[in-house]
């Protein structure tokens, strides 16, 4: 290799940062999403013979819509340029404060529904403000304040309890017409996407997250629609909460900690840049769908229980390498 010419720099190696946006430019095709559920599923009707039967798809797809909804808003944030570390916390504050109200009272079912939505419009706009007023990095300002939301949790409820109706968690493992009731209300999460992608706020997200600058040059409200992402990512964990709490039917202080990570990997998966301005929810839906149907196959494969977590990372991981490779060698070409 001949030496740089005299008065030039040799070319800096490559800095964490510079992976990073390697890492943030890669948007998984949708022909890789959908032939990584089509292998999952494969594969679970392969360990599971009743895969298919009713009760089976009822207890699956009541597994799925907490990470559905979790993966929704943190589509969201992503799409708008950010990345939320906090949805995880927030999905246990909304829940335990919800589990709390309720006290296995029916009648506190709306009041606490309604609080538990609160809970998560208010650390949704705190983090907006953390993130967009205080201007620091999202993933440092996300990180800090799920630490706070987690505290909150834990003095709300700080040890496993609490129940909720029985008509509360009943009616969520029931079937309507056949149709399991978490699977309509997996496609209500779905139509609400649609309904969303229509309106004026979601295309002021998808434009501040391809360019903020170009956007503002636009006259469109770029601080305003930051906020507003992490908002209805709020919601959308609050959601989660609700599912997970009509599915075990009572509080657990420390039930959401690992879905932050694993809502970002259904987000990547899904084909959603995490540069953010390209993808959107339905494609998350489907990467949440994979990610859950992973976990049953360690679950069915007979990994001890003491592995289940570290084989679910290196699924993961496998999963995201591979519905990476194209998107590089697409780089690598151009």
């Amino acid at each position: 290799m001949n030496p740089a010419p005299p008065g030039t720099r040799e070319p800096a190696p490559a800095t964490l940062a510079h992976w990073w946006g390697r890492l943030r430019d890669i948007q998984v095709s949708g022909t890789a999403t959908v032939a990584m559920l089509v292998v999952v599923i494969a594969v679970n009707v392969a360990l599971q013979p009743n895969f298919f039967d009713q009760y089976a798809l009822t207890s699956n797809f009541a597994t799925f819509v907490p990470l559905v909804a979790i993966a929704v808003g943190q589509t969201i944030v992503v799409l708008s340029g950010g990345i939320d570390l906090s949805l995880g916390a927030q999905v246990t504050l909304a829940s335990v404060v919800t589990v709390q109200l309720t006290d296995g009272e029916l009648g506190n079912l709306p009041l606490a529904l309604t609080a538990g939505l609160g809970v998560g419009v208010a650390c949704g706009l705190f983090n907006g403000l953390v993130v967009v007023v205080a201007r620091l990095q999202p993933i440092v300002a996300t990180f800090a304040t799920s630490f706070v939301f987690s505290g909150l949790a834990l003095v709300v409820l700080p040890r496993p309890g609490g129940t909720m109706p029985s008509e509360f968690t009943s009616g969520y493992r029931d079937s309507v017409l056949g149709v399991p009731v978490a699977l309509l209300a997996i496609l209500a999460i779905a139509a609400g996407w649609l309904l969303l992608r229509r309106h004026r706020v979601t295309r002021h997200i998808y434009a501040v997250g391809g360019n903020a600058e170009a956007a503002f040059a636009s006259l469109v409200p770029v601080a305003r629609t930051r906020i507003t992402a992490y908002v209805i990512a709020g919601m959308f964990a609050s959601v989660s909460a609700f599912a997970i709490l009509a599915n075990t039917g009572a509080g657990d202080p420390f039930i959401g900690n690992e879905l932050t990570l694993t809502s970002v990997a259904a987000v990547v998966i899904g084909g959603t840049a995490l540069r953010g301005g390209r993808g959107g929810a339905i494609g998350s839906i489907l990467g949440a769908i994979i990610l859950a149907l992973v976990s049953n196959i360690v679950f069915f494969a007979d990994v001890p229980s003491t592995y289940r977590q570290l084989a679910n990372g290196l699924v993961v991981i496998l999963a995201l390498a591979l519905a990476g490779i194209p998107a590089l060698q697409k780089r690598r070409s151009a």
